[in-house]
């Protein structure tokens, strides 16, 4: 017996944009990121379905092979944020519009994503940049006391909560490390120079370069500062000393 072909991304597209019920297909990951493909890309697709219409793609629900991964899921879950994990958010944010039904609705639900709210994003800057603040200073003094192997593993979570705090500022979600460079060099951070900031970041995972953490952290507080966080700064009293440029 012949085994049965795996479904291809082509052919379910047809089959959803034959079928009333389905309302917008979304594509994400590599294959929405110009210049990101590669031989081993799979197609990453949300299927969003009319909430008051029933269809047999259902069945489909979980399907994940090496060529095609869907997410199958109702207009009213896609709108809001219960039915899209919230690692997915920047996927959406930057997803191609393969179909869509809703006279560009589609569209702007994910133009939506693609901005965090603004009680949102100042909650989750104060929260990134004490997350940021701490592995900074935990990594200058275990650079101070000798510790190299745990200064350079906290320099290198520094990094991490470092571009959430920054992408938050910007009120826009962060994007995995594979899309940063790619992110950065077409959207830039406003006040940022994108190549010396990815410089710095890569030093700083590297090597754990204290000086030039000190230097990016100059820069961080007087952003942070300009957009309301001083209170999260303040808190770390004369700890600070120890981040700053000495």
């Amino acid at each position: 017996m012949t085994a049965p072909k795996a479904l291809t991304y082509d052919a379910f597209v047809a089959l959803a944009t034959a079928d009333p019920a389905v309302v917008g297909l979304v594509l994400k990951g590599s294959r929405a990121h110009q210049g990101m493909t590669t031989e081993h890309s799979d197609h990453d697709l949300y299927v969003v379905l009319d909430d008051d219409r029933e269809t047999n793609l259902s069945r489909f629900a979980g399907h994940r092979t090496t060529e095609l991964d869907l997410v199958i899921v109702g207009l009213h879950e896609f709108r809001g944020t219960s039915g899209v994990p919230g690692f997915d958010r920047y996927a959406l944010a930057r997803g191609r519009v393969v179909l869509d039904r809703l006279d560009g609705g589609i569209a702007r639900i994910l133009a939506g994503k693609a901005l965090l709210r603004i009680e949102e994003a100042f909650q989750g800057a104060d929260k990134w940049l004490d997350a940021y603040s701490n592995s900074l200073y935990r990594s200058v003094k275990n650079a101070r006391d000798g510790h190299a192997f745990a200064c350079r593993l906290d320099a290198a979570d520094s990094i991490r909560f470092l571009f959430e705090l920054l992408f938050a500022l910007d009120r826009r979600p962060r994007p995995f490390n594979k899309y940063l460079e790619w992110e950065l060099a077409r959207f830039p951070l406003p006040g940022w120079d994108s190549a010396e900031l990815l410089d710095a970041a890569d030093r700083i995972s590297a090597t754990g370069d204290v000086s030039t953490r000190r230097r990016l952290f100059a820069k961080v507080e007087a952003a942070a500062r300009r957009a309301g966080h001083g209170a999260v700064l303040d808190a770390w009293g004369e700890d600070l000393h120890l981040m700053r440029p000495q």
